[in-house]
């Protein structure tokens, strides 16, 4: 059908259709058929086209899509993106089949900046999201662009005022002090090795008298344990009286040394007679832990009869784990609760810290020593011990909300001013209720960060990570 006849059927239709000269105007029929109302040929419209200028700002998809790229790259045809510079007005529209929620088109075009090449933009509350083009986040913010140069460290992290208030970061100044801290463990009460007397017999005794003395019986210095006979201490008494109690003498050296009481050898002395039997009397006052010793036994050199205990003063014994022996030291207070005795507390100090640890249960004995003038703690008492490990000198301290320990390695942050905050990997000591002991990488008075230091620390490691993704990237 040739031109006129096309018109005219298309007339004949509106004409049918009613409003014919209405139709035709308001849908611009001339347009359509390429003529003006009076049947000319209608000028083709002429585009206005500026050559770009500027350096390269980013690579667009040579289809339109919503791909964009910061290095020369190729589409999946094989074909180059196209490079986009500073002065073009670009529309982020996306293709028409691409899916809502990857188009662009409320999001301004990157714009030329004196600060240099932009890297990627990164999300504006500093959660772990980044952009290679402009775009928003849930909220409309736009995501900060960051510049090439800009950051000399990389995981050094920038935050704004309001992002500062927003976040919760909170800072506390580096500063000397003690570290307190108290360890909590469990213990039994001992006997005091140093306290246990061993009553026996140098040579061949026999045993003529007993006393009434019977295992847990408390015993004084003096008291009459046995009456004993012995043909060599008879001997040795017997030259000792005809020397006229002489005590420099050889038979009362040898009386020593066969372990006559001091006192049987002063009777000697006095009396220069030799008596039939012996008195032996105990050393010490205490509890008889064991009495062996029965009348009419003949006792070897060597044999136990008596075991008799100082019970005045005695020993706490615990087991510490071995991460905290650090925290450790001898003379260090602690407070000990017994389990059968509550409402009493006795103070003691750390007298002794064993120097070894046990294979099967990582732990350290620690010996507390305890007066005991009642004689109220018992042997094989349980204890509740507390012991306050504070160090006795003043150490850097930071609060322990403030080192961030992923167990390879630990960091704190610091507040270098103007929003910025650079990690440091520090050393750490003593750690105490409230503070932590740095030995190194952070000195007094610096401000460390002790609120929302995580948050920082996760866009730490992602600058980091998009620092040396864009150093592989780079032309």
């Amino acid at each position: 059908m040739n031109l006129p006849s096309r018109v005219a059927a298309t007339l004949s239709l509106a004409v049918l259709l009613g409003g014919g000269g209405y139709w035709a105007g308001t849908n611009n029929l001339g347009s359509v058929l390429g003529m003006d109302l009076t049947g000319q040929a209608l000028a083709a419209p002429t585009a206005k086209k500026t050559t770009p200028t500027g350096a390269i700002i980013y690579y667009r998809h040579p289809n339109g899509l919503a791909e964009f790229s910061l290095a020369p790259k190729d589409a999946s045809d094989g074909r180059p993106f196209i490079p986009v510079r500073a002065s073009e007005d670009v529309s982020f529209d996306g293709s028409k089949n691409a899916e809502p929620s990857t188009r662009t088109a409320d999001v301004a075009p990157p714009t030329p900046s004196s600060k240099g090449r932009i890297l990627y933009y990164r999300n504006p509350m500093g959660l772990p999201d980044t952009s290679k083009v402009p775009k928003k986040d849930s909220m409309g913010m736009d995501y900060i662009p960051v510049f090439d140069g800009e950051q000399v460290d990389a995981s050094t992290v920038k935050v704004s005022l309001g992002k500062l208030q927003r976040t919760g970061v909170k800072t506390a100044i580096a500063e000397l002090a003690s570290i307190g801290r108290r360890i909590e463990i469990p213990g039994t009460v001992t006997l005091d090795e140093r306290r246990v007397s061993v009553v026996s017999m140098r040579t061949d005794t026999f045993l003529d008298d007993v006393a009434n003395v019977t295992t847990g019986d408390h015993i004084t210095t003096g008291e009459k344990l046995f009456q004993f006979y012995s043909k060599d201490i008879a001997t040795a008494a017997s030259e000792y009286a005809a020397s006229r109690g002489n005590n420099d003498t050889g038979p009362a050296l040898r009386l020593r040394n066969l372990g006559v009481p001091q006192e049987v050898i002063d009777t000697i002395s006095r009396t220069h007679q030799v008596p039939t039997s012996m008195g032996y009397t105990s050393p010490r006052d205490g509890i008889v832990l064991e009495r062996l010793a029965t009348a009419g036994m003949m006792a070897k050199p060597g044999d136990i009869l008596f075991r008799i205990a100082d019970i005045s003063h005695v020993w706490v014994i615990a087991d510490v784990p071995e991460y905290d022996l650090a925290s450790l030291r001898v003379g260090a207070e602690a407070s000990i609760k017994i389990r059968s005795l509550p409402g009493k507390a006795f103070k003691g100090n750390v007298d002794l810290i064993y120097p070894e640890v046990e294979a099967q249960t990582r732990t350290t004995k620690v010996r507390i020593e305890l007066a005991n003038p009642d004689g109220v703690l018992l042997a094989n008492m349980y204890a509740d011990i507390d012991i306050e490990a504070a160090p006795p000198n003043p150490v850097v301290s930071v609060p322990n909300s403030a080192v961030i320990d992923t167990g390879d390695r630990q960091v704190v942050f610091i507040d270098k001013g103007d929003g910025r905050f650079e990690p440091k990997d520090v050393s750490l000591g003593m750690r105490g209720d409230d503070k932590t002991e740095v030995r190194r990488g952070v000195a007094v008075g610096d401000k460390v960060v002790v609120s929302a230091n995580f948050l920082l620390d996760a866009e730490s490691n992602l600058n980091s990570a998009l620092s040396a993704m864009t150093q592989e990237t780079k032309p």
